[in-house]
């Protein structure tokens, strides 16, 4: 597996649809309107959304990307993109569910080129050192290409029992000779309760990161088994690309869509189809809580963008994290 290289069939997938709920209130505080936080800087001068673009661009080709955006939310992003090659950039009518967000773009991807691998990277996360990042979304894609049947996902190791995150429970090592460490997937727990959190942080399962590679057949395959009836309205709109009807059908086929989870409705059903990478020395976290955006930004040395205050009660850093005093290069 060491000696094979990332194939020129590579694409990356940019989950940027989001409307950020959760920190709706605290982005209304800092910037007095509403902002949906991956298209936020929270420090530095790039939002969340443009460093998965760059990290993105650093595997696949520029016009290799397919770009999920929420159509009311347009109007911020084309500034972001700027003059950078965005590949295409797809405009979802509505939210379906995190299976829809995934399975669209992988349908535009599919009519170019249906032997393709794919990169999945949601666009509101915080990675740091983002080097070590992009490494482990390389071996992510090695071993997609080694275990085409398999979902390739990269794991995290946990420094305290965060009940909001997805878990992985590790099984079998699939690659003794990597330097990264390659497992099969026994189960995955969503938002755990404490006692089952605990139990999982004793047992060494690592938190889901949502990033993953994958075959596209592979993927396409099992989405036609886990969402058949999903998978059939986006068998409609693949056979409309690039016809005078694709707009139309689009719109059509979102007034029947159902709403679906991806992990729950597929991940968790066939983790015997999975591997899990655990990143090594990698700073992770999902924003999807002030708290997280703090705490991230005082591990790593810099001063936020925001005023503490925004953040709406006094601010306490959690006793679990320790101050490494790195700092983030390029922001």
């Amino acid at each position: 597996m060491n000696n094979i290289q990332p194939c020129d069939r590579l694409w990356s997938i940019i989950l940027a649809g989001g409307e950020g709920e959760r920190v709706r209130p605290f982005v209304q505080r800092w910037l007095g309107r509403p902002k949906p936080k991956q298209y936020c800087a929270f420090v530095g001068t790039r939002s969340l959304f443009q460093h998965t673009l760059d990290r993105a661009d650093r595997l696949t080709a520029a016009d290799h990307k397919a770009i999920v955006i929420a159509r009311a939310h347009a109007w911020e992003v084309w500034p972001q993109l700027g003059q950078r090659p965005s590949g295409m950039v797809i405009l979802q009518p509505a939210n379906r569910g995190t299976a829809a967000g995934i399975f669209l773009p992988l349908t535009y991807i599919k009519a170019r080129d249906a032997e393709a691998t794919v990169i999945i990277y949601p666009s509101d996360h915080f990675v740091y050192p983002e080097q070590r990042f992009v490494d482990s979304v390389r071996r992510a894609v090695l071993t997609a290409e080694w275990l085409p049947d398999r979902l390739v996902l990269l794991g995290v190791t946990p420094d305290r029992l965060e009940l909001d995150y997805e878990w992985i429970l590790p099984g079998e090592p699939l690659d003794r000779s990597s330097n990264y460490r390659i497992q099969a997937v026994r189960a995955f727990s969503k938002r755990p309760a404490l006692a089952e959190a605990d139990a999982a942080l004793a047992a060494g399962a690592l938190w889901n990161t949502s990033v993953f590679a994958a075959n596209a057949q592979t993927l396409w395959g099992l989405g036609d088994r886990c969402f058949p009836d999903l998978m059939s309205l986006f068998e409609r709109l693949h056979l409309a690309i690039g016809t005078p009807h694709e707009a139309r059908v689009l719109d059509t086929i979102y007034h029947q869509m159902p709403s679906y989870s991806f992990s729950s409705g597929l991940l968790q059903r066939i983790p015997e189809q999975t591997a899990v990478i655990e990143m090594q020395e990698v700073l992770w976290s999902d924003w999807g809580k002030p708290e997280r955006i703090a705490n991230s930004l005082r591990r790593i040395g810099r001063q936020p963008a925001f005023p503490l205050s925004c953040l709406g009660r006094p601010f306490a850093p959690t006793g679990l994290m320790a101050d490494d005093g790195c700092t983030i290069a390029g922001v």
